[in-house]
């Protein structure tokens, strides 16, 4: 009998700051609400986002898995994550950015590996380099969802991203437009589509959080927030359909 495999979905963008961790958080909770178990995996190694999204207290991460792996200790995955939820599972990137550099890219697709099967959902956290570790990432995952925010260096970004995909004949990843300044109204849909020279899969508007410090100093994802599930109807209704195009 053939053993079932995780979901790997790989967030990341051509440009910093666009959100992509909140995103992968977001995505996060929607799945959880559907009862399926998700392992969020931070992969921005040397910057440890996720973590501070949630206030976690961390005492495991990828490093000491890697460490583990590497000095044959590793005994079980669930040693190393920090359980957020009854759904959701977080492995860290290493509390100490020194460590970052110590985690061959090798080990990740091994962790990744032992992850496969225990979880229905695996996201995976990046940053906006084209390091060995995105590489691996990429190539791991089942989908690549890039954030994209309304910015023409980042939009001219994402067009060489596209024209390299088309070369290789890869059509595994999808472009959320992400507006995270309502006011930012610069380039219309149309402009944009045309700019990157793909149609934009998903359009966020609607996901503009006021107050966002609250909820990540309180470790929220906001997704699993009534307060904000009620407030944001449209960017919820968006996000469910990531989801359920990712199903």
């Amino acid at each position: 009998m053939a053993v079932q495999k995780s979901k790997k979905i790989c967030i990341t963008s051509v440009k910093g700051g666009v959100g992509k961790t909140i995103m992968t958080l977001n995505l996060a909770g929607v799945i959880s609400k559907l009862n399926k178990k998700v392992l969020v995996v931070d992969l921005d190694l040397s910057n440890n986002g996720i973590s501070f999204a949630l206030s976690l207290d961390v005492t495991k991460d990828l490093y000491k898995i890697s460490r583990d792996i590497k000095n044959n200790q590793y005994r079980n995955f669930s040693d190393y994550v920090i359980k957020y939820n009854d759904n959701i599972d977080i492995l860290p990137a290493p509390t100490d950015p020194r460590d970052a550099n110590k985690i061959s890219p090798k080990y990740i697709e091994l962790i990744l590996d032992k992850a496969n099967s225990k979880y229905d959902f695996i996201l995976l956290d990046t940053n906006h380099i084209l390091s060995d570790t995105n590489l691996v990432a990429f190539d791991n995952s089942d989908t690549i969802l890039y954030i994209l925010p309304k910015d023409l260096m980042a939009i001219k970004t994402m067009r060489s991203m596209v024209t390299i995909y088309n070369e290789m004949q890869k059509e595994n990843y999808k472009i959320i437009l992400y507006n995270i300044k309502p006011e930012n109204k610069q380039y219309s849909n149309y402009d944009i589509n045309h700019m990157v020279d793909k149609k934009i899969d998903y359009k966020l508007d609607n996901l503009y959080v006021k107050n966002i410090d609250n909820y990540l100093l309180q470790g929220k994802i906001l997704t699993l927030d009534k307060k904000f599930i009620n407030s944001h109807k449209k960017g919820m209704k968006t996000l469910e359909k990531i989801v359920e195009d990712l199903l």
